[in-house]
């Protein structure tokens, strides 16, 4: 029965960090005048509330991991973080003096690429800079992303200094054959030495970043990459499917065979064996791909019906507003996206001649607002309703005639005005939450976009 339904709903279908999907975007129909207008309407709602957040992309990385679909430049030149961060920091500037009054800071994500690549020095620059014109919100909570290759206790304590408390190390698996399959090649004892370093300086929330599906993995691997994990005793864990979307990511992904892949019955056994060794081990599943102790605060925002989903993954907390800054960031003010150059050359251009990096991004319509709503709430709940009237349109009853299969194969529940995703139905929630993307129905794709949701 297994079997079948893996055949049945393998299909390509978004990861649903926005809606619409980046592919969906209406660039035409979108200016940087339309993003500014909906930028300073989002902050005149939020910022006194709730506070923005920040997204800050540090795209240099010292080798390439062939797993990698990030935007990133590979090199091993730090004269080049100097330059960049003077870059992002103008950009800034360029956001505050359109916002006139001063931000309050609720969240900051450092991504990458690898934010550690950069100098503690660097860093300092950087967050100290962004506070020479912003103020930090009541609970804020700022985030990076560390290599456990090139993190140092000084990156660590420097952070954590500058007000950081949480951190999210890239493991991916600790099998040596997939590590070089991938060109990510750490030792345990290197995410061991950063995670009890982190503990020793004093963050609240660490992260492990683990993947399933990757070139080479076996069973025997992920029982393997689980027990070492559960002996660091990470506050949350991330337990991606690997997306194999070489015609996006271009060479980084042809490092391997499309044979020596797990596919279908053999990458779902790589989930199930490990999320089974997860809930033994007193993880609990947070929304799809994600899942955390009961002490870490993603849990309590799962359990409250606070829980977000953004360009940045899963959020303890929620801002209506979020400003990219950096390399082929994205902006959601809400009511619009906007993203950046994806070229550091141009990037630097652009601000050089006092011009926002934005190329594109996409005006959301009164239908694509409501239906964003449910897509988060299927993302972030596992369930949706549209109860309250202003959550309806007029293809609900198309979509539920939709899920009716889905409900006999015991994917979710339907109540009055709604429903509730299943534990059966949790893996294939993307699956469930495509019914309900009316613009992917409209025009489905006619070259690949998407990795398979399963």
């Amino acid at each position: 029965m297994k079997n079948s339904l893996l055949q049945k709903y393998n299909v390509p279908g978004p990861r649903y960090t926005s809606y619409p999907t980046v592919p969906y975007w209406e660039e035409t129909d979108f200016t940087n005048q339309i993003w500014l207008e909906t930028l300073k309407k989002s902050f005149i709602e939020s910022n006194s509330k709730e506070g923005i957040s920040l997204y800050i992309h540090l795209p240099f990385c010292e080798s390439l991991c062939t797993f990698c679909g990030c935007n990133k430049r590979i090199t091993k030149n730090h004269d080049l973080e100097n330059p960049y961060i003077e870059a992002v920091l103008k950009e800034w500037s360029m956001y505050c003096n359109i916002l006139e009054e001063k931000p309050k800071v609720k969240e900051i994500h450092l991504g990458g690429g690898t934010p550690t690549f950069f100098s503690i020095e660097n860093l300092e620059y950087l967050i100290n800079g962004v506070f020479c014109t912003a103020e930090k919100a009541k609970d804020y909570e700022f985030s990076f992303e560390g290599h456990p290759n090139n993190t140092t206790r000084a990156h660590l304590q420097k952070l954590y200094d500058l007000g950081f408390r949480r951190v999210s190390f890239g493991v991916q698996d600790y099998s040596e054959k997939v590590q070089k399959a991938i060109h990510r090649e750490q030792p345990f004892h290197n995410v061991a030495k950063v995670t009890l370093w982190a503990r020793e300086i004093g963050y609240t929330s660490i992260g492990h970043d683990l993947i399933f599906g990757l070139p080479f993995q076996e069973i025997e691997d992920i029982v393997d990459t689980i027990e070492k994990t559960k002996s660091l005793q990470p506050d949350r864990l991330a337990f991606y499917s690997y997306a194999h979307v070489p015609w996006i990511k271009g060479n980084g992904q042809r490092g391997f065979k499309d044979e020596d892949i797990p596919k279908d019955e053999k990458k779902r056994m790589l989930y199930e064996i490990g999320k089974d060794l997860l809930y033994k081990n007193d993880y609990h599943e947070i929304g799809m791909d994600h899942f955390a102790l009961k002490k870490d605060s993603l849990y309590d925002s799962f359990q409250n019906g606070k829980l977000h989903r953004n360009f940045m993954g899963y959020s303890s907390s929620k801002t209506q507003l979020m400003i990219g800054l950096g390399v082929s960031s994205i902006s959601d003010s809400w009511y619009s996206f906007a993203q950046n150059v994806k070229k550091i050359e141009e990037y630097y251009e652009l601000l050089k001649n006092d011009m926002l990096p934005v190329f594109r991004g996409h005006l959301l319509t009164d239908e694509d607002l409501i239906i964003r709503k449910h897509i988060l709430n299927l993302m972030c709940k596992f369930e949706t309703t549209w109860k309250d009237k202003s959550n309806y349109f007029k293809e609900i009853p198309e979509i539920l005639i939709q899920l009716k299969e889905m409900e006999k194969d015991g994917f979710l529940i339907m109540i009055e005005d709604g429903i509730q995703v299943t534990e059966a139905g949790k893996p294939y929630v993307r699956n469930i939450c495509m019914a309900f993307d009316l613009r992917l129905k409209r025009k489905a794709p006619e070259t690949a976009l998407f990795s398979m949701t399963i």
